[in-house]
């Protein structure tokens, strides 16, 4: 485990800009006849009250004027002119932001996508494009990682390396983000940024996404207290309060897919080629257990049927107690998509059962599935779970018709899930993920970046349905009580609040009922363009869950996604505080950069928490456990802060 730490300091001028501006206020004060630089240069008939026949006046004048000229036009009359800023050293000791170019200027063009920026990308047409000088081209879009410092003057940005530029006065910061704002929203949607078009994208009830200074604050500044002194802004980063506990290495469960986390006994580590079972203790999770391979068809420990030719889990899904496992296998690499999923009975060591999605006596596929509820997993009875495929939402069972489970046994084929509840649309709503909450609300994702909320008793049409920012939703969770929403884009991290107040003044969330105008505009949660820089190849977003709950009134205390090699925590209350300090100075949606990481030498696959229930008295949440393709690790967090 290592830590990132900030490298964001405060950019230093350089000595050669403070000998700049100590010489040119010599100049002025020596000649009475110059003018301060606030205001442009005169004619030399104006500057001078010497005689016009002086040769050696005007000569005098005329080398003043032209050390002048080079002073002020190097500044002041380059239009959009700023100093650009370079990091290198990326994690050594000599890491330090070098000046690139001590005076250039920036420009916004339109160019065809293909031959306007060094980025790698499909031709989408004709697309703004930032250019620095010579030396920066960059697509105005999420994948710039764009923070602006408003007290400095300065944004950052990742451009094939990461730079900053440096503005020279409030007005030139402010018009450039606004105009990077605008550019942005163009490419992203397609048309321009004017109030018309921020209607036909957001909607009438969501304009406070489009305009967060002017959005209801309400239910963000009522959040309750779950962590943390509320106001306490100090910005947290590297592993300060992180300990590392266990580490192991996954001996013969191949490379780690996923993590199935159990709030009982164990927990499982799903790779393709099997499942390995670990105990669950309070500082983490360790210990070789069973060990249940899908490869050879044979048993091994406590092995598995021969039936699994075909079985190369990426999911795994706890039911009945944590007695049985839902494996979905996709089709390939590219293709997510499942026919159907394998039932492990975790005390036997076998596949018991291999189920077959269908509806209608014709085959179909499902794309992610997950618990009725974030509690289900629990219920020893448990027979039904949830499916999710582009254009379909519905309920499994597992049970025939009449209610009595089907007997795997005697079943000469594939026993068949019964579609009990659902629908398919006609329309693509390209879902790409989904989560439950507490009683069994559902929230999804989709590729247009609109998240939806349904009610547990219908899923024909959802009561709430969030606006896209222009990147597809990869994965959504979900507190236990549906007050809060938080959705996962290669880029940032976005926090939703579901909560409204009906007509009759009763506070509720956007699952039971219409929110109306009076929403809350999110908030993002990103990595500095520095950390995303040194995070790795892989360093898009995914993964993104609060920690975990399954009790009514307790409240989830952080949240954490994987970035190529690290894990990122956000402390829940800290990003709620409107307070927060990371929110000073900041135009359009808040967005909040302080954050804790665990570093680790490989790509992380998955990071989670374990059950509230192992958490101990002295860390206010129960252990992080992170997986490499290989390892898996558990931390522990410290109550100091």
């Amino acid at each position: 485990m290592g830590a990132a730490s900030s490298r964001e300091d405060r950019l230093s001028d350089s000595s050669d800009e403070e000998e700049y501006e100590e010489e040119e206020q010599e100049t002025t004060k020596n000649d009475p006849q110059i003018e301060p630089k606030s205001t442009k240069f005169h004619t030399p008939q104006k500057t001078t009250t010497q005689s016009p026949n002086s040769s050696s006046s005007l000569d005098d004048i005329d080398s003043r004027l032209k050390a002048l000229n080079l002073k002020y036009n190097t500044k002041q009359g380059m239009r959009n002119a700023v100093k650009l800023y370079l990091h290198i050293g990326e994690t050594t000791p000599n890491a330090k932001w070098v000046v690139s170019d001590k005076l250039t200027n920036y420009v916004f063009v339109k160019k065809k996508s293909d031959e306007g920026s060094d980025d790698e990308g499909e031709d989408e047409g004709d697309l703004w494009v930032l250019e620095v000088g010579s030396k920066v081209r960059a697509r105005v879009g999420p994948g710039m990682l764009l923070k602006s410092f408003g007290n400095q003057r300065r944004v950052d940005f990742v451009a094939n390396g990461v730079w900053a530029l440096k503005f020279f006065s409030d007005e030139e910061f402010r018009g450039f983000v606004r105009r990077y704002e605008e550019c942005l929203f163009e490419n992203t949607y397609g048309f321009e940024a004017n109030e018309s078009n921020k209607v036909k994208v957001y909607g009438k009830d969501f304009l406070g996404w489009a305009n967060p200074e002017a959005a209801d604050e309400t239910m963000w500044e009522d959040a309750e207290d779950g962590f943390g002194k509320k106001g306490d802004a100090t910005p947290v980063r590297g592993s300060e309060g992180l300990r590392e506990e266990y580490e192991e290495v996954a001996d013969g469960v191949g490379r780690i897919q996923s993590l199935a986390l159990g709030a009982l006994d164990n927990s499982f580590l799903v790779s393709g080629s099997g499942v390995q079972v670990v105990k669950n203790f309070s500082h983490g999770i360790h210990g070789k257990g069973v060990y249940v391979s899908f490869s050879d068809g044979k048993n091994y420990k406590r092995g598995v049927s021969a039936s699994s030719a075909h079985l190369t889990p990426k999911k795994g899904l706890l039911m009945r107690a944590e007695t049985n496992m839902m494996l979905m296998s996709p089709a390939s690499d590219e293709k997510p998509h499942s026919r159907g999923v394998h039932q492990l009975d975790i005390e036997t060591g076998r596949i018991v059962s291999e189920w077959k999605f269908e509806k209608d006596g014709t085959d179909i596929t499902m794309r992610d599935i997950t618990n009725d509820s974030k509690g289900d997993q629990l219920d020893p009875s448990g027979s039904t779970f949830l499916g999710l495929d582009d254009n379909r939402l519905c309920r499994w069972d597992m049970r025939d018709q009449h209610g009595i489970v089907q007997n795997i046994a005697s079943a000469s084929a594939s026993p068949v899930l019964n579609w009990t509840q659902g629908h398919q649309f006609t329309r693509g709503t390209n879902f790409q993920c989904f989560a439950s909450t507490g009683d069994g609300s559902i929230v999804v994702g989709s590729v247009d970046g609109k998240i939806r909320l349904y009610s547990s008793n219908s899923m024909r049409q959802a009561k709430t349905a969030f606006p896209g920012l222009g990147s597809p939703i990869t994965l959504v969770d979900v507190t236990y009580d549906g007050k809060w929403v938080l959705g996962t884009t290669d880029t940032y991290l976005i926090l939703i609040s579901t909560l409204f107040i009906d007509k009759g003044g009763k506070t509720k969330t956007g699952f039971s009922g219409r929110m109306g105008d009076k929403i809350a505009a999110p908030r993002l949660l990103k990595l500095t363009p520095l950390d995303s820089h040194l995070a790795g190849a892989n360093n898009k977003f995914h993964g993104g869950q609060f920690s975990w709950v399954t009790e009514q009134g307790k409240q989830e205390r952080h949240l954490v996604a994987t970035v190529g090699n690290f894990s990122v925590i956000w402390n829940f209350q800290q990003v709620k505080d409107s307070s927060h300090e990371c929110y000073h100075n900041q135009q359009g949606l808040k967005s909040c950069y302080c954050y804790k990481i665990v570093l680790k030498d490989d790509s992380i696959v998955d990071s989670r928490f374990m059950h509230d229930k192992f958490a101990v008295s002295d860390s206010p949440e129960a252990p992080l456990v992170v997986a490499t393709p290989m390892k898996v690790s558990s931390f522990s967090i410290s109550s100091a802060r």
